[in-house]
């Protein structure tokens, strides 16, 4: 071979391995994760503030490296077809285009690419002092035919100026975090306390109050030493006091300022006035998102709330430890009262009480019971089956059995869920 040739060898050499530069560069700088290249650059990283600068601008990044794979990918082409051309004559050709597709593929393409995939962050971050100034130079040229490419697919009605993703940031971080649950890299823990962050701004406090029904208060009228007994009973430290009718909420008492005031009176509970230890009740809409509820707790220091309708009436009380559980999970201390209202039988069917939170079940089991339309089970239940049922009566939806078993009046107390599978046979459901 003459010198010539060697040369030219040595050019198509050079050009698959900067092909190979811009396709690897071209996938780890598309697949690095702007959250961990902020993170490396808040850590001092200067290379991952360049990485955040080229990613910024994707489609003159990918539009640069394309341009710059395919000008070396070409003329190794050329140079290899005509080494052939004068080695083999005719046939070259045939030869020079079955060689450079391996080469390419192999190369150029599926090796540099696996490379840039398993670490693409740590590929990014070598490249990017590399990329940069090339991208300063074919930029330019990139943006030129970036705008050609908008013009000719404007003709057919396609505007990629307005193509715009669909899904939202809160969205996007949920699916990513389902994924990585699904491969196993975050537990289900972690991965619920995620989700509850992310519902805080979906979610109004009429989702996670505590129902009037269910809601202890004190009546005002009552005698002193009935008023302080049952708040010493309690397992609340604070209490909603009303006069004359339940709705008529005058105060909030707190367990703490009625000990302080007893041992000012020497536990005399006839010279204890409840009114006057009861600071003024804070009303609130039962539209109010978690998250400015949240915000507002923080800002008046401040522990409960009353949850009243557009007509002022009080729907139930929602404290700042009801918001907290929506992302941490139940939080129970030596003196709550255990009422889970959930418990596994033998069979693998459940019992449930009607109360019990849609999303509570969820969580604990798993599950992906819709709870837009109803809060709690038995309003699940209420809503698909357009009616109140009796008990015994049976309800199969979102695959699962509900049978009434207990029915008071209008409301269901309990029933029993059966989860089935995809033949309609009940499932064994275990209780984490």
């Amino acid at each position: 071979m003459t010198l010539a040739l060697w040369i030219m060898c040595g050019v198509i050499l050079l050009c698959v391995f900067l092909s190979a530069f811009f396709s690897g560069s071209e996938t780890a700088l598309t697949a690095a994760s702007r959250g961990r290249m902020l993170t490396l650059e808040n850590n001092g990283e200067a290379r991952a503030g360049l990485v955040q600068r080229l990613i910024a601008r994707r489609d003159r990044l990918i539009g640069a490296l394309l341009i710059g794979n395919n000008l070396v990918n070409i003329l190794a082409s050329s140079l290899t077809t005509s080494i052939f051309l004068s080695l083999f004559g005719d046939a070259g050709v045939a030869y020079a285009t079955l060689a450079m597709t391996v080469t390419l593929v192999i190369f150029s393409e599926v090796l540099p690419k696996s490379w840039a995939i398993a670490n693409p962050d740590r590929f990014a971050i070598n490249v990017s002092p590399f990329i940069a100034p090339i991208v300063a130079v074919i930029g330019p040229l990139s943006s030129g035919v970036n705008r050609l490419v908008r013009g000719i697919l404007s003709l057919f009605g396609i505007n990629l100026a307005s193509g715009q993703s669909m899904l939202t940031a809160h969205e996007e971080l949920r699916g990513a975090v389902e994924v990585l649950h699904r491969e196993g890299s975050v537990v289900k823990a972690d991965r619920d306390q995620l989700g509850g962050l992310l519902d805080l701004r979906e979610l109004e406090v009429s989702d996670v109050m505590i129902h009037r029904t269910a809601m202890s208060s004190i009546n005002a009228d009552d005698p002193a030493d009935s008023i302080v007994r049952e708040i010493l009973s309690s397992p609340h430290t604070r209490m909603p006091v009303w006069r004359g009718d339940t709705d008529n909420i005058v105060g909030v008492v707190h367990a703490k300022d009625l000990l302080r005031a007893l041992h000012d009176v020497n536990n005399d509970f006839s010279r204890i006035d409840i009114l006057k230890l009861a600071t003024k009740p804070w009303f609130v809409p039962d539209t109010t998102t978690l998250q400015d509820q949240l915000n507002a707790f923080l800002r008046r220091k401040a522990h409960i709330a009353i949850v009243v309708d557009e007509y002022g009436d009080v729907q139930g009380l929602v404290t700042l430890e009801d918001i907290l559980e929506e992302i941490v999970g139940d939080i129970a201390d030596e003196h709550d009262i255990e009422m889970q209202g959930l418990r596994q039988q033998p069979d693998g069917s459940l019992i449930v009480d009607g109360s019990l939170p849609i999303r509570d079940l969820n969580r604990t089991l798993d599950w992906n019971l819709p709870d837009e339309e109803a809060t709690t089970i038995a309003g699940l239940v209420i809503h698909e089956a357009q009616s109140i049922p009796e008990e015994k009566q049976a309800f199969t939806f979102y695959g699962k059995r509900f049978t009434v078993l207990k029915r008071q009046k209008n409301r269901i107390l309990r029933l029993r869920i059966v989860p089935l599978d995809a033949g309609g046979k009940p499932v064994n459901q275990s209780v984490s």
